[in-house]
């Protein structure tokens, strides 16, 4: 769905308050510091995990890495291994990678083409489908029903060509999930666009370090001095919360004719309004997807927790009109200064790692300017239910009337 021109000058009226006002709104409530032990608790941590890493919905990758019926890959991003693969009727379906006999892995590449699944260890057999079709010595298990031992499957979803995973089976449906945004995202015509390139860092922090790093552009002006402070104006940053943790960062140009570059030969999403087109639009998928999004290409960001300190960065992109067998030699220079801006971001991460494990954080007092981080932190909270986490790690839930749920 497009921005019709209503939507759009409301939009230009935000930023311009925002570059103006004085002090924050009037009615912007007061936030209460972040408990710092929710950064390394142990206690906390495993509750994160369980209420909400393991019922999220999650980016699991693009339409392109299954170009055919029976293609596969495999994602351990959860923290499980999950099996996503286009069966024969062109649909995307995921499953545990799991013998439903005792255990052991479908597959042990990492990606590959496929008519069916046949377990390496004692030769069960399943289709793209999921069923059990063939067991060695069917004789010796009395009563076995095939029906009852298919791959234990994962929800599995589509945005465009962006496919998501979620391993609550009671979860809402993605799109109905994310809300509003959904029919935002509408107008970047996300199946269309082409899978161009991936690659993954790891660093030495807990996962919301890096998180927190990319729901706010407050830190713009000491860490991207000579890259994206030269063209972006953070004062008149405009931000919508929406239900469920997601939300949207708008940051203008400073000037408004400024065009990247870099980009003005690239092929355009046709489709897009001006605001995107014209200023830095980030989206956020609660809990870990950022998406900031142009009219030339799309960055996809995910931050997989590894361990308590230590996490995944994986940075993907996806373009229109892309062609893998003959790329165009202007997404050798992007791709590296995409990096660079990417490295800027992670460079203190683990210093703040080992500060966060001293005395001397105990808790987070943060501005107007990053109440996307405390609307996180209230939606894991949410998440994890109100009542199961301590009270002196509990966020008080202070924003309902900020949220924007239309």
């Amino acid at each position: 769905m497009k921005l019709n021109e209503q939507a759009i000058d409301l939009v230009h009226e935000r930023m311009e308050y925002e570059r103006s006002r004085k002090a924050p709104p009037p009615d912007f409530p007061a936030l209460p510091d972040i408990p710092g032990s929710r950064y390394v608790d142990k206690l906390f941590l495993a509750l994160e995990r369980e209420r909400m890493w393991k019922r999220a919905w999650l980016f699991a990758g693009h339409t392109d890495q299954l170009p055919n019926p029976g293609s596969w890959f495999v994602t351990r991003n959860t923290g499980s291994p999950i099996l996503v693969v286009r069966d024969l009727k062109g649909e995307v379906r995921a499953y545990y990678n799991t013998c439903r006999h005792r255990g052991a892995p479908l597959v042990t590449e990492e990606s590959g083409e496929a008519r069916g699944f046949v377990c390496g260890y004692h030769g069960w057999s399943y289709t793209l489908e999921g069923a059990l079709t063939a067991v060695r010595d069917k004789r010796d298990f009395v009563g076995l029903d095939f029906s009852c031992r298919s791959l234990v499957a994962v929800r599995c979803e589509r945005l465009g060509n962006l496919i998501f995973i979620n391993e609550d089976p009671e979860a809402l449906p993605l799109r109905e999930h994310i809300g509003p945004m959904a029919d935002e995202l509408e107008q970047y015509e996300l199946d269309k666009l082409r899978w161009v390139d991936s690659r993954s860092y790891e660093v030495e922090c807990n996962v919301k370090v890096l998180i927190d790093a990319f729901l706010e552009v407050y830190h713009i002006k000491s860490i991207h001095q000579n890259t994206v402070d030269r063209f972006l104006d953070h004062r008149g940053m405009v931000v919508t919360l929406w239900p469920n943790g997601h939300s949207r960062m708008l940051t203008p140009n400073s000037r408004p004719d400024w065009r990247d570059p870099g980009t003005i030969n690239m092929p355009k999403i046709q489709s897009i309004t001006s605001v995107p087109a014209n200023n830095n639009v980030s989206y956020h998928i609660y809990p870990n997807f950022v998406m900031p999004a142009s009219d030339s290409g799309i960055p996809l960001l995910q931050f997989w927790p590894i361990t308590k300190t230590r996490t995944r960065v994986v940075s993907s992109w996806i373009a229109p009109d892309y062609d893998p067998e003959n790329p165009d030699p202007l997404w050798e220079t992007r791709l590296a200064n995409w990096e660079r801006i990417l490295y800027e971001d992670l460079q203190y991460a683990p210093q703040i790692q080992e500060s966060l494990q001293s005395p001397g954080f105990q808790g987070m007092p943060l501005n107007y300017q990053e109440r996307r981080i405390y609307h996180w932190h209230e939606e894991l909270d949410r998440r994890i239910g109100l009542n199961q986490v301590p009270p002196e790690q509990r966020v008080a839930q202070v924003l309902h009337d900020q949220v924007v749920r239309a």
